[in-house]
């Protein structure tokens, strides 16, 4: 049974290391019940706003499996929460989960919308926290399991143990991981991404974009 391990929430925090001087990556478990509205998890708030939150990227998910697998692979242990993660999920594959896919999770409704993308930030952050961050950028991207931001479609309560119960699935394919594959290293899947409805308007431009690129080149 899928379920929430851990609910993760930070507050923007002043940082020279980060680029536009403050981050909101410090994400730490919270006990008990939390309120989660349009904009997500009580206690939790963007610093960049011009790459992140708003209402396409209420939520953050990552798999602790996929965090295992980074452990064995750095060496180090990596707290829940740690890469910024507003909700550590256990028993389910996120980045299998499709776009427009919708989670129930206690009186919560999620709705997968777009993917995460590394950055130097992200980079930053690891190497701080006493993690081999060499070529963070490039080794997340190869290894291709982002996890998904998801947008608020009923807001209310939610905590960790709460089971993740999957509500609806749209049944045309393009999952998180083929979305990040399409927008990071491999354009010629940006057709599919496009051709869904329900894609946010940040990740439409962005999408288009990576296609004009491509098409140039």
């Amino acid at each position: 049974m899928p379920v929430v391990r851990s609910v993760n929430v930070g507050l923007p925090r002043e940082a020279a290391w980060a680029g536009i001087g403050r981050t909101s990556i410090d994400k730490r478990p919270v006990r008990g019940p939390v309120v989660v509205d349009e904009l997500g998890p009580e206690g939790d708030q963007a610093s960049d706003v011009k790459h992140h939150g708003g209402l396409d990227q209420a939520v953050y998910a990552f798999a602790r499996e996929d965090m295992d697998r980074w452990e064995e692979t750095l060496g180090t242990d990596i707290r829940d929460g740690q890469f910024g993660e507003n909700l550590t999920t256990v028993g389910l594959d996120v980045n299998q989960a499709e776009l427009g896919e919708r989670w129930a999770i206690g009186t919560v409704e999620l709705e997968v919308s777009t993917v995460r993308t590394p950055c130097n930030d992200f980079k930053a952050w690891m190497g701080l926290s006493g993690h081999d961050n060499t070529a963070w950028v490039k080794r997340f991207t190869a290894e291709g399991r982002p996890g998904p931001y998801l947008r608020v479609i009923r807001t209310g309560i939610l905590s960790a143990g709460d089971e993740i119960s999957v509500v609806h699935r749209p049944g045309h394919g393009v999952t998180v991981a083929i979305m990040f594959r399409a927008l990071t290293t491999e354009p010629g899947l940006l057709p599919q991404v496009l051709a869904l409805e329900s894609l946010s308007l940040r990740t439409r431009k962005r999408a288009n974009r990576r296609l004009r690129r491509a098409v140039r080149n």
